[in-house]
């Protein structure tokens, strides 16, 4: 089935150019909508498009699935900007002491993640809902329909199960799971996701000589609409690429909890290029392991010195260190200690949740 999936997409690459005007058009056309808000995410979309051209090395499915993915995110754009244009009440909505976990890839960010966010008085962000942030007018269900951004997350799910079928023992995925947000930096053409998807050198070296605060800035608008959307209060966020980005962090989110996750970082290195190998052959025509390696220990190790050089950029008394040991071995204890920091009551819900 996928054999014959992949080879319906070789036909279909020569119709997916990837590239900006064609991708922006495609969007418009789409949505019916033309206004993408600012336009300082034009030159990193630019960007992008010339390292997937020059270095990615994608196969024919692998253009169609980044055409599919790059408009997707356009649309998203689209969409997140009309509403905002409509209810300029959004940027009154409050993004208050988030949670926000930082830490290498592999060293138990997500069970962390996971568990504090089966608390029901927390706002978390689930997978469908990170893929599309905001349904259109035209797709809004009637009183008792399912949202179809349930079926298309489920149908991507299960083909992804099919092609990579042992990427679950790696990184579970469900329709309802907690995301990280990087798919919503994504929106804004600013983030490592992107990295990990292709080894674009060029790419890297733009995203790191920026200053990531603009886009940081657009993710808590972009939450605030969810917020607006869909309620929640507090929300518990995580993701790998902060570890490199204290700064606009704390700019953006100055009333926040930092949760800091260690691992020894070899193992880390080892366990993330072997991911990223595996996940390679949905896109890439050649997979160089090696390559992918030597890639990964360099950005894990970007990452690992930007943790100890601006670790003190967090504020003492609202951030906390979790060594992985000690995590797996006492996770809920664990997720206590992070309550006592965060002031977040730790009730007898909170635990069953957690426990269940």
């Amino acid at each position: 089935e996928i054999d014959q999936l992949r080879a319906g997409l070789v036909e279909m690459a020569p119709s997916c150019p990837i590239e900006p005007d064609a991708l922006c058009g495609a969007a418009v056309e789409q949505t019916g909508l033309s206004d993408f808000g600012a336009a300082a995410f034009r030159p990193r979309l630019e960007v992008l498009c010339s390292a997937l051209h020059d270095e990615a090395g994608l196969s024919a499915s692998g253009v169609v699935s980044w055409y599919s993915q790059l408009v997707q995110l356009l649309k998203n754009r689209l969409l997140v900007q009309d509403l905002v244009t409509r209810h300029p009440e959004i940027h009154d909505v409050r993004i208050e002491r988030p949670i926000i976990i930082c830490g290498l890839p592999r060293t138990g960010t997500t069970h962390l993640h996971n568990l504090i966010s089966a608390d029901p008085a927390l706002r978390s962000l689930p997978y469908w809902e990170s893929l599309e942030p905001v349904l259109s007018d035209a797709e809004r269900p009637g009183p008792g329909e399912p949202d179809p951004r349930l079926a298309r997350t489920a149908f991507g799910l299960e083909v992804l199960n099919q092609a990579l079928p042992y990427f679950n023992r790696m990184h579970e995925m469900t329709v309802d799971h907690v995301h990280e947000e990087i798919q919503l930096l994504a929106v804004d053409f600013s983030t490592m996701f992107f990295e990990s998807q292709a080894l674009m050198p060029s790419w890297r070296d733009y995203f790191k000589a920026e200053d990531q605060t603009p886009s940081y800035e657009y993710l808590r608008t972009v939450l605030q609409v969810l917020q607006w959307l869909r309620g929640g209060t507090r929300w518990v966020l995580k993701s790998p690429q902060h570890l490199e980005q204290f700064a606009p962090l704390v700019s953006t989110f100055p009333d926040a909890t930092f949760v800091v996750t260690h691992r020894d970082p070899a193992s880390v290195t080892v366990s993330l290029a072997t991911m990223i190998a595996y996940t390679a052959r949905m896109a890439i025509e050649h997979i160089d392991p090696p390559a992918i390696g030597r890639y990964w220990s360099a950005r894990c190790e970007d990452l690992f010195r930007a943790c100890a050089s601006d670790r003190d950029l967090l504020p003492a008394d609202n951030s906390i260190d979790v060594v992985f040991h000690e995590f797996m071995a006492a996770d809920i204890a664990t997720v206590e200690k992070i309550y006592a920091v965060a002031d977040q009551p730790f009730t007898v819900q909170t635990r069953r949740a957690m426990e269940r």
